[in-house]
């Protein structure tokens, strides 16, 4: 049984940081994609940042390139993303996932992810 709990929203002022955890129970860290995604209300969901957890390699949404960065601990079975610069419109629930298959290469398409956690809450004022 896979299981993603996200931790580390809150409240903040536009150019602070925020770094977001998600703890993962049952996810082999091997080949596997983790990514970031995020839903504002009355938007779509959106695409954030992917991580491959057996290369490391990384991307990001457009909107966050620069100011985002995704990074995994496998010792601790945890996915971070560190948010710096943060804007009003960087406000959303955020959702941390985990493919199923096995991957080469990973996506910020979220067909691509089988497992989603509960969501954490960014609030950025200005």
């Amino acid at each position: 049984q896979v299981q993603l709990v996200e931790s580390g929203g809150g409240s903040v002022q536009a150019g602070d940081s925020l770094r977001l955890s998600c703890a993962g129970s049952g996810v082999t860290y091997n080949r596997y994609c983790m990514a970031w995604f995020r839903q504002a209300p009355g938007k779509e969901r959106e695409g954030v940042a992917d991580i491959h957890t057996g290369t490391g390699s990384t991307q990001y949404g457009d909107s966050v390139k620069g100011r985002f960065t995704i990074s995994q601990d496998n010792g601790k079975n945890t996915l971070y993303l560190q948010m710096n610069s943060l804007k009003p419109e960087d406000s959303a629930m955020y959702y941390c996932a985990a493919s199923k298959e096995r991957y080469y290469w990973c996506n910020l398409n979220a067909d691509t992810y089988s497992y989603w956690g509960q969501g954490t809450q960014v609030t950025v004022s200005s």
